[in-house]
């Protein structure tokens, strides 16, 4: 009886070692997977972004910037006001 009891023993624990080992690969499994899926996910989103970006900002189609253009319009004015006041 006891030698049963001991054949049973063994394999009860041979069944627990087997399932142990088989759960541990099923939940590396899915972490390998969601790895792999991650990796994918974030390279469609960095080529998604690179494909819909704009090529070109809008430019200006002045040479010359804003602020200095509107000097030498200022400054005409200002000659402007000197020749039709300051003549008198």
């Amino acid at each position: 009886m006891n030698f049963i009891k001991i054949i049973l023993a063994i394999i009860g624990l041979l069944v627990a070692v087997m399932f142990g080992f088989w759960l541990i690969g099923f939940i590396s499994t899915i972490l390998w997977f969601l790895l792999l899926f991650g990796i994918v996910a974030v390279g469609g989103a960095v080529g998604y972004k690179l494909l819909t970006r704009e090529k070109e900002k809008p430019q200006l189609k002045e040479n010359m910037p804003i602020g200095i253009a509107e000097i030498d319009r200022a400054d005409r004015v200002l000659e402007e006001y000197k020749s039709k006041y300051l003549s008198e």
